[in-house]
């Protein structure tokens, strides 16, 4: 058996641990069966942004006649936009290896690992126990219980990065982030694309306006069906075919597609370890349960990133890595506050938000405010022509405090970050967004007017 200060189970966000520890004159072990660098840097944030911002050149080329510009896109050299990628992914990924092999008192398990009994794993021929253990073991896509499903060749977020040539027309079932980023990829590129979504609105977690806005913007490229469930799809001849209920009337629907592409949910990768064999409960979903310190059910265990299933985001993890391991190492222990949490979705137009929405805070029985505006109202909104977009924020009427802020528009990941940062502030309110200069003409100013627009809910 091999001892350890530190393992650390995964080489995304946990790679911050095992830096972390080896700093401090740990002994670590990484156990990571993948490329090195988890899932953002070889099948997820990185590669699909690669592929999503030509796409937006494309969708902003083709808007481009209501700002009185004429422009085509004569073609889209798929090779040269996959190959752009690829290089960028293996610089990354082959960077981070070469620093993890030349690093004293850092050794990689290179296969899977899995739990034989309290704080001590199998990795491969090597037995491995450490005082301290770190799981950030990722997720995977979910594939549900299609009829069929099994006999299909069909893509997920990681095997459409290995395509070779763009299919002509593509079915993606599911309408939330992954599903809706790569329909906005797939339709800028010039594959007929479908998308079939389970519940009756594209990214139902949202506001319901943004995703109604959304849906309505991005059906002018591509067909989306919302409330049709998918039940059985089958080969025939080079087309997939798919017949899926309407869960409204019961209603069935044919659809026929070059390729199918699931998208439909995450699980997490935590089965695989058998973490129950060290004492390590998990929750109904099969993701790590951890208290508000990150803390598992066993001593000296630790679990954060998408292994736990909460807001399941690369710069969340990145942040829960540092509350982790400063409650690993130090007597005083901090909480993980996820009210602050923003993300985003690089669809064309962008969305991005940050806390509650409306209906969710009145479910929490705030008392709150609701201020919305829009692009248009502001004079670099109206120059860039995108009438519709606006920012919706929700505020607890008493104290002014910043609940949430939603935004559906051009640079909607950009201009949240002004709430965010009000949300983390001493007090929490909108005070410095109301006060402070905002330049003009700048989008900014929608963010400010939306807080100025104010009003009961």
């Amino acid at each position: 058996m091999e001892r350890f200060d530190v393992i650390v189970i995964g080489s995304g966000s946990g790679m911050i641990v095992a830096s972390a520890a080896v700093e401090q004159g740990f002994r670590t072990a990484l156990v990571e069966h993948g490329k090195m660098g988890g899932t953002c840097i070889n099948v997820g944030c990185v590669p699909s942004k690669m592929l999503i911002y030509p796409a937006d050149v494309v969708a902003t080329l083709k808007d481009a006649g209501k700002l009185g510009i004429n422009a085509t896109v004569d073609s889209v050299d798929f090779n040269n936009i996959m190959t752009r990628m690829h290089t960028l992914v293996n610089h990354d990924s082959g960077h981070q290896t070469r620093a993890v092999e030349a690093t004293p008192n850092l050794t990689w398990f290179k296969e899977t690992g899995e739990f034989i009994s309290d704080y001590t794993m199998q990795v491969g021929s090597h037995t491995i126990t450490a005082e301290m253990i770190f799981i950030v073991s990722g997720a995977r896509t979910a594939i549900p219980p299609i009829k069929g499903i099994e006999n299909i060749d069909y893509l997920t977020s990681d095997t459409v990065l290995e395509l070779q040539t763009p299919p002509k027309s593509i079915l993606i079932i599911g309408g939330g982030y992954i599903g809706m980023e790569y329909g906005h990829f797939f339709s800028g590129i010039g594959t007929k694309t479908t998308i079939l979504q389970r519940p009756y609105r594209v990214l139902p977690d949202e506001e319901p306006e943004i995703s109604d806005l959304l849906k309505k913007e991005m059906q002018q490229r591509m067909e989306i069906y919302t409330g049709y469930e998918a039940i059985e799809v089958k080969q025939e001849g080079t087309q997939k075919a798919l017949i899926a209920r309407n869960r409204q009337d019961g209603s069935q629907k044919e659809f026929s597609a070059e390729s199918v592409m699931i998208a439909t949910g995450r699980v997490s990768n935590a089965d695989i370890l058998k973490p129950e064999k060290t004492g390590v409960e998990l929750d109904e979903r099969g993701y790590i349960k951890v208290n508000e310190y990150l803390e598992t059910s066993k001593k000296n265990i630790w679990a954060f990133g998408d292994a736990i299933g909460i807001q399941m985001f690369k710069h969340v993890a990145n942040y829960e890595a540092g509350v982790v391991w400063h409650n690993a190492i130090h007597d005083h222990k901090v909480k993980m506050n996820f009210s602050a949490a923003p993300h985003a979705v690089f669809t064309h137009p962008q969305v991005a938000s940050v806390g509650l929405t409306e209906e969710e805070a009145k479910q929490q029985k705030y008392k709150i405010l609701v201020g919305k505006a829009l692009y248009s109202e502001t004079a670099m909104g109206a120059a860039m022509g995108f009438s519709e977009g606006f920012v919706k924020v929700v505020v607890e009427g008493e104290t002014g405090k910043i609940l949430g802020g939603h935004i559906i528009g051009p640079e909607a990941s950009i201009l949240i970050q002004e709430i965010i940062n009000a949300m983390v502030s001493e007090t929490g309110n909108f005070a410095p967004i109301a006060r402070g200069m905002h330049i003009h003409p700048a989008m900014s100013e929608v963010v400010q007017n939306a807080f100025g627009n104010l009003k009961p809910a």
